[in-house]
């Protein structure tokens, strides 16, 4: 092979590295824009519109259990789209999660504001929501995983989740323009709008998903099973589940970061608004702390490449711990400033300085025969743990007390300490050799 020869195909490794990176980012963004616009819905919408015959307060828990929904069946999603992914192909997986995303997303816009079939058809579509969410996070991470493999993955697998805080930022934002209507117009049809939306959003994603390569480390082991070299033909579950340690660790290393976001982003805004700010101005804080998180990920992952993933992950839960009341103090003081800076404090830097390593730590504990599929569910097992049931519960513990943050705060400072364990169990990852792993992250 020439000089030439070689310098060509590194070029063509850069540009499919490129091409995948704004894959992972844009479809994370889309997947993401319609999973918490649907959150932030739930905290200042859905209660009024298909719970009105309940109190605020019994409203608000009803409306946060149909959030629950969507936590509920991701790991359902992560199994299924995870199995597909790793026998046909990452790419045909994230191209049908990101349809049946935006699909589920439109028709929630259309839902009729029916007391009772109102809110069954909101549980449904929110659950078919979480289904796509669990196959599309596991496959954006890992495809750009695997094609950059070197000191730089961390980095790039890290797009997957800026594009979280960039469809929560733009989720946001849009239910925010849309609440600029007169109340009972914003209720009446104005917060349908950023839902019908994603249709738009929809056609773009699919358009630069099509044309992404498929993962170079996925058509090495598709080459192999081809030729009989690999003549072991598990389902992937299985492989995973028969030494399950590393998807527990992953899974409670990442409860943390998804009861934050969960938390913040639901009772966060409801709270702010309780003490003294209006609806617009807490989500529009909410929207500038997703905005510097974008950011802020991307650096967590960058340094995570340096000095490794676990360092960087301890700090922030760390770092929520000591901020969590003083945090809550901000976002309750009234004040436009103060609200601003604790959602910055807890979603921007604790919460960021979680996720950045977390797409590179999650996928690299498990093979590639079955990454996509550890990973998914690994990542989904926290998602449940973390995310599915805070609402709710932050809900009911500020009822219990009287709407004081104290319960509050000591749950999430209880759960941080959880993470914090497993990550002393969970092994180092930075320097793992990606194609020499078996299905349960040991070397082959």
């Amino acid at each position: 092979m020439t000089l030439t020869d070689e310098t060509q195909r590194a070029a063509a490794r850069r540009k499919d590295l490129r091409r995948v990176v704004v894959s992972s980012y844009l479809g994370s963004t889309i997947e993401f824009y319609d999973f918490i616009l649907y959150a932030t819905a739930a905290s200042v919408v859905f209660g009024p519109v298909f719970f009105a015959d309940l109190s605020p307060g019994v409203a608000l828990v009803a409306s946060y259990a149909t959030f629950a929904t969507g936590y509920l069946s991701r790991p359902l999603g992560g199994i299924v789209f995870g199995h597909f992914g790793d026998r046909i192909g990452r790419k045909r997986m994230l191209i049908l999660s990101m349809t049946v995303m935006g699909a589920a997303s439109f028709l929630v816009g259309l839902v009729p504001p029916v007391p009772t079939w109102g809110a069954l058809m909101l549980i449904v579509l929110r659950a078919v929501q979480g289904v796509a969410v669990g196959g599309e996070w596991g496959g954006a991470a890992l495809m750009s995983l695997e094609h950059a493999r070197g000191r730089h993955r961390g980095l790039a697998a890290a797009f997957a989740n800026a594009g979280g805080p960039t469809g929560a930022a733009l989720g946001t934002v849009a239910l925010l323009l849309a609440a600029l209507l007169p109340r009972a117009d914003f209720l009446a049809w104005g917060w349908r709008i950023p839902f019908l939306l994603s249709a738009v959003l929809l056609v773009i994603g699919l358009f630069v998903r099509a044309k992404v390569a498929e993962s170079p480390l996925f058509e090495q082991v598709a080459a192999a099973r081809e030729r009989h070299e690999d003549r072991r033909s598990r389902v992937p579950l299985v492989q995973i589940l028969r030494r399950p340690k590393n998807l527990l660790l992953a899974g409670l290393v990442v409860t943390a970061g998804f009861v934050i976001q969960a938390l913040f982003s639901t009772f966060g805004v409801n709270y702010a608004t309780a003490h003294g700010v209006d609806e617009s101005t807490g989500l529009a804080a909410f929207a500038i702390s997703q905005f510097v998180a974008i950011f802020a990920i991307l650096g967590a992952a960058w340094w995570s490449d340096r000095i490794g993933r676990k360092p960087v992950m301890r700090l922030g839960l760390l770092g929520m711990i000591v901020l969590a009341y003083p945090a809550f103090l901000l976002i309750g003081s009234g004040d436009t400033a103060g609200v601003i800076a604790g959602f910055v404090l807890s979603l921007s830097v604790c919460q960021s300085l979680t996720f950045g390593p977390m797409a590179a730590f999650v996928s690299e504990q498990f093979g590639t025969g079955a990454r996509y599929t550890g990973a998914s569910l690994g990542y989904q097992i926290g998602s449940l743990l973390g995310g599915g049931f805070t609402p709710v519960i932050v809900a009911s513990l500020a009822a219990a007390a009287g709407g004081s943050s104290a319960y509050v705060v000591g749950y999430l400072v209880v759960m941080c300490v959880l993470s914090l364990v497993a990550l002393v169990f969970a092994q180092e990852t930075k320097d793992h050799d990606l194609g020499k792993r078996n299905e349960n992250g040991a070397p082959a």
